[in-house]
């Protein structure tokens, strides 16, 4: 278990998570809003989509057997868990009025508690033959964090139910919600099959079970006899509603294994001096020791001055400053700083905070876990904040990480997150074999994808929360660098299929 203090504590190894991982936003709180006002009509939209909500009885009653011992999180109003007849039922929701509509309903234990923690005194201890998380991975603020909550929860053979809805049917739900057809959701996250599948591995979750459901998700002839067969067929499989999971803890369910190592953050900055305080107090320590090593690119506002404040007052331990001099470019100072770093585990923090320091211990699982040789961050899951991405910027980073899947053969969803974390004693191999691509990478991210791909490293991705720029200006030009990103895309599947 993880002992917790402040944000400096050391991150080491956890199956609990605590709540200064989780970033409870104002837009999860409008969430928690908008669900509790949801609550007193649940039952009508329910009544109106039986077909869809009873089709979601049926798939998970089909792998939950009746007397079993269930803890469903994010119960709503409780129909789900009652149609399941557990011999002991426990249902957790963060809206107190659906919570509150629950325990009106079914006689059933009902518990207002955060997916994302699961703290509540009255799950202090116990485990369940079934754990169901039933459509409620959309409006989660961490993913991540709710599934390895669940682990405290589990013994060896207990078996974790996920159901989420297909992303192709999202504009056919919008359109639904527009018209009255549908309950009116907060925008969900952006989680396919393979996203749910790799943060189930990255939590040590082994899938036991995997498949889509409900091709017709309302009232049609013959509609039980297509969802039954149709719906399983090559090619109309994908586009049913329904995806699901069945899950088991890998290993047996012991505790988790994880090595001690060192880290090092990497921070390239540029005219972020009004950054420098919040990166300095809220990166966290993991493992032995963390060092954060800022390189500076010849910043003119003020940012070596706010890093030297802190390395004459030893703000904290392992605070360095570079002068990136005549380099140039993001990929350049990520080199320098590489390069002085003497940790085993190199992370790379962009300056501009839109990516939380506090998502880093995260990163640190995943290697010292021995998930992953190489974990890439992912801001095309969860809603941005405002204007955190512009729209072309958006359609570029999808268009390069479908080109980016398809040279190295492992799959990619946003290539261009600054948020890269890797072992030192691989960097150090990539960089003997970076002739092989070349130099035109202008922030380094191709540069080291593409590296770790040669060196068939297991490259994993972790959702983080991309949040909107408070202090300063982007540094990229969409155009120039995305042309000098395209060249380089072209070169390297021209290289990789050449071998």
């Amino acid at each position: 278990m993880l002992m917790l203090g402040a944000n400096r504590d050391s991150f080491r190894t956890m199956d609990a998570v605590p709540s200064e991982m989780v970033n409870v936003s104002e837009d999860l709180k409008r969430r928690r809003l908008a669900f509790d006002a949801l609550a007193e009509e649940r039952e009508r939209w329910q009544t109106r989509n039986r077909a869809y909500y009873r089709a979601i009885e049926q798939l998970v009653g089909s792998i939950v057997p009746i007397g079993a011992e269930v803890l469903e999180i994010g119960c709503g109003t409780g129909d789900l868990l009652a149609a399941l007849k557990p011999s002991v039922g426990v249902g957790v929701d963060f809206s107190e009025r659906m919570i509150a509509r629950a325990r009106q309903r079914h006689g059933y234990e009902f518990i207002v508690d955060d997916a994302e923690t699961l703290n509540a005194p009255g799950l202090a201890g116990r485990t369940f033959d079934y754990i169901v998380l039933s459509d409620v991975v959309g409006v989660l603020a961490d993913v991540w964090a709710a599934i390895r909550a669940v682990r405290r929860f589990c013994h060896p053979r207990t078996r974790l139910v996920v159901t989420y809805y297909n992303f192709v049917w999202e504009p056919l739900l919008k359109l639904a919600e527009r018209v009255g057809l549908k309950m009116a959701l907060p925008q969900q996250n952006w989680l396919g099959m393979q996203d749910i599948e790799g943060l189930l591995t990255l939590n040590h979750f082994d899938i036991v079970r995997s498949g889509t459901a409900q091709l017709l998700p309302f009232k049609f002839p013959f509609r039980n006899a297509i969802n039954q067969h149709l719906s399983l067929a090559p090619g109309l499989r994908h586009l049913a509603l329904t995806q699901f999971f069945v899950c088991r803890l890998a290993g047996g369910g012991g505790p988790i294994a994880a090595r001690d190592y060192s880290c090092s953050v990497i921070v390239p900055c540029k005219n972020e001096r009004g950054n420098i305080d919040a990166i300095v107090d809220r990166t966290p320590n993991m493992g032995r020791s963390t060092e954060i090593i800022f390189v500076d690119g010849s910043s003119q506002d003020g940012t070596v001055q706010a890093i030297e404040a802190h390395l004459q007052k030893k703000t904290r331990a392992q605070v360095k400053l570079l002068h990136q001099g005549c380099g140039r470019g993001k990929g350049d100072a990520v080199r320098q700083g590489f390069a002085a770093a003497t940790g085993d585990i190199l992370f790379i923090l962009d300056a501009d905070l839109t990516v939380p320091p506090e998502d880093l211990p995260k990163f640190y699982f995943a290697l010292s876990e021995g998930r992953a040789e190489f974990v890439n961050g992912s801001r095309l899951v969860y809603p941005m904040e405002g204007e955190a991405m512009r729209f072309l910027n958006s359609l570029g980073n999808k268009l390069f990480g479908l080109a980016m899947s398809a040279t190295i053969e492992q799959r990619l969803k946003d290539t261009l997150c600054g948020t890269k974390v890797l072992f030192r004693r691989d960097y150090e191999r990539i960089v003997s074999g970076r002739a092989f691509f070349g130099e035109l990478d202008p922030f380094g991210d191709f540069d080291l994808l593409l590296g770790a791909a040669k060196l068939n490293l297991k490259i994993a991705e972790l959702p983080i929360r991309y949040r909107a720029r408070t202090y300063g200006e982007t540094k990229i030009s969409r155009f120039r660098d995305g042309l000098k990103l395209l060249q380089m895309t072209a070169r390297a599947y021209r290289k990789f299929r050449a071998h």
